[in-house]
């Protein structure tokens, strides 16, 4: 009976210790992802300024940051859309970075 008890305790602790950092992509790479897509397009036109916004995982178990199209308008001080892109980047499952740029006046 101990020896079920342990092996059920190490299973579990290797389901909650095998995370992974995932990041949203049109594609995606085992051991590298550096990807950019487009995200959306509107009628306006031009795109003289360019905004940024991104956020970071980390295994899979933390992640931080405000990847939203919001803030990267607000960034660059962007008040009309043009398009917005995206891009995703993944090293090895570890750590996993999404980036919106926004382009626009």
């Amino acid at each position: 009976m101990r020896i079920f008890k342990n092996l059920m305790f190490v299973a579990g602790m290797t389901l909650l210790l095998s995370s992974c950092a995932v990041s949203k992509s049109p594609l995606t790479g085992f051991l590298y992802m550096d990807v950019k897509a487009p995200l959306t397009a509107t009628g306006n036109s031009g795109s003289s300024k360019v905004g940024t916004a991104s956020a970071k995982s980390i295994l899979g178990i933390v992640a931080t940051g405000d990847a939203s199209i919001d803030a990267a308008a607000k960034s660059a001080g962007i008040t009309k859309i043009h398009h917005v892109d995206e891009q995703s980047t993944s090293i090895l499952g570890i750590i996993a970075t999404y980036k919106v740029y926004v382009y626009g006046e």
